[in-house]
């Protein structure tokens, strides 16, 4: 599990077999690298990846053929990659919840800086390919959450298919990211909010809740609700 806010930069190279070699030589890489241990899982662009061997300037990570074939990773030779270590109990999550397993390629439209924040324009995903479209448009909502390449950003506009977004990204998060490389047709890996999963998953199940296992829940007219007091709270189960 990872949170989007991105630690640090690598360059990434093949190595071939499925396995990539990423250096990190930025002034922040000791983030990634101070307690890096094989066997770690970093996100590498938004895609979780499993240490298999710790340099003093960089790590070894390897790859699934479906990891692969589903995302950006390889594509592009000596490519800047987001790097992020996974989130550890009692860290704090600033950005959201971003399990590293990517559900679509998408596409930069447009990139303009305004006086204080980069608008970016992304396709989601390339037109023609409407098995992933199926799997992240539904997902893609107005003031949501969105990982894009391993960027927890925040969705500031959308059309009602997902065929796009907007974000709009703050100048610290452009120029510590690889989104300040990126051109108009630069591909990029997404990632939905998992909790938007998980409730769309339940809504088409219309699964309700067993009776032997689950409190029937009274609801709560919210215009007899009146002053919230300590009171109130602990009537209705918060205390």
């Amino acid at each position: 599990m990872f949170t989007g806010l991105i630690q640090s930069l690598g360059k990434l190279n093949s190595l071939g077999n499925d396995y990539f070699q990423i250096s990190c030589t930025s002034s922040n890489s000791y983030q990634i690298l101070q307690d890096l241990a094989i066997g770690d899982s970093v996100a590498v662009d938004g895609v979780c990846l499993t240490v298999v061997e710790v340099m003093p300037q960089g790590f070894v990570a390897a790859a699934s053929p479906e990891t692969l074939r589903r995302t950006t990773l390889g594509a592009f030779p000596d490519a800047w990659v987001n790097l992020e270590t996974s989130l550890r109990a009692g860290s704090k999550l600033g950005g959201h919840f971003v399990t590293g397993h990517v559900d679509s390629i998408g596409s930069l439209a447009a990139s303009t800086q305004t006086a204080n924040a980069w608008e970016m324009r992304f396709t989601a995903p390339p037109s023609g390919n409407s098995a992933w479209q199926r799997q992240i448009a539904p997902y893609i909502v107005s003031k949501g959450s969105i990982a894009v390449n391993g960027i927890s950003l925040t969705v500031a506009d959308c059309d009602a298919e997902g065929n796009w977004f907007e974000v709009a990204v703050i100048p610290h998060s452009f120029s510590e990211t690889n989104l300040s490389y990126l051109q108009p047709g630069s591909l990029v890996n997404l990632e939905a909010d998992i909790l938007g999963k998980y409730v769309a998953k339940f809504l088409r199940s219309g699964r309700q809740p067993h009776p032997e296992s689950w409190e029937e829940i009274p609801a709560i007219n919210s215009n007899s609700l009146g002053t919230i007091t300590p009171e109130f709270l602990a009537e209705h189960g918060f205390m």
